[in-house]
């Protein structure tokens, strides 16, 4: 599907494509059972509140905290009926301040839930901020996570006796091929490249060595690709 986007990051970490994270953790008899979801919109993200209410409609609180967007510029939180402060902002701090990379903090796209059963003991504000600070982190250091690229695509028209060995040599050199289209004169080859000016040169340039300067590319939209961590 090709988008076209205009944010200013061009990559960033979120959760693996797949069923929700979810993780456990016991503090002075209460029980923190926190959820994970991949949530690419707000819609998504509040989905997630909504269902872990109604699995777990005896809870006293299901606190919420959510970062959406390749700039990451939507973040919202909850305590739900927590003391202010305590739990909804630690959460959506836990995520915004993991580093998925040494001193790199790009998770974005991801929804968490921390559903809270009361075991009778208080914890007190400060427990309550570590608390629910280390239900996030603990369920995030078991959370499959993508590298979110955003990816030019662009086309090259090239006869079809050449399609294949123009299309391995190009994998060979470690590009990574899109769709293939077929027209009647013509096979068209997709490159997905890096988004930016020099990566699209040096495709160019390397096509131009393969073809002996007889193709050129034609930059399409953009699409974003998980990638492997």
């Amino acid at each position: 599907m090709e988008i076209e986007d205009d944010s200013r990051a061009t990559t960033y970490t979120t959760l693996a494509a797949g069923p929700d994270v979810r993780h456990e953790l016991e503090i002075r008899r209460s029980r923190f059972i926190t959820v994970l979801r991949r949530s690419p919109d707000e819609e998504t993200a509040r989905s997630l509140v909504s269902d872990l209410r109604r699995e777990f409609h005896d809870a006293r609180h299901h606190c919420s905290a959510f970062v959406i967007g390749p700039d990451r510029m939507v973040q919202r939180s909850s305590d739900d009926g927590e003391p202010s402060g305590t739990a909804g902002i630690p959460m959506l701090e836990a995520l915004i301040k993991r580093e998925t990379a040494p001193q790199v903090t790009d998770l974005s796209d991801v929804s968490v839930v921390v559903v809270r059963y009361f075991g009778g003991i208080l914890l007190g504000a400060g427990g309550l901020v570590r608390a629910y600070s280390e239900s996030v982190s603990s369920a995030l250091e078991s959370a499959p996570l993508v590298n979110r690229r955003r990816l030019r695509l662009c086309a090259v028209e090239v006869p079809h006796a050449e399609a294949g060995r123009l299309e391995n040599e190009l994998r060979g050199a470690g590009y990574v091929m899109a769709e293939t289209g077929y027209e009647a004169r013509h096979t068209i080859l997709r490159l997905a490249l890096a988004d930016n000016p020099a990566e699209i040169a040096k495709a160019q340039g390397r096509l131009a060595s393969l073809t002996a300067g007889s193709v050129e590319l034609r930059p399409e939209g953009t699409e974003w690709i998980d990638m492997p961590v």
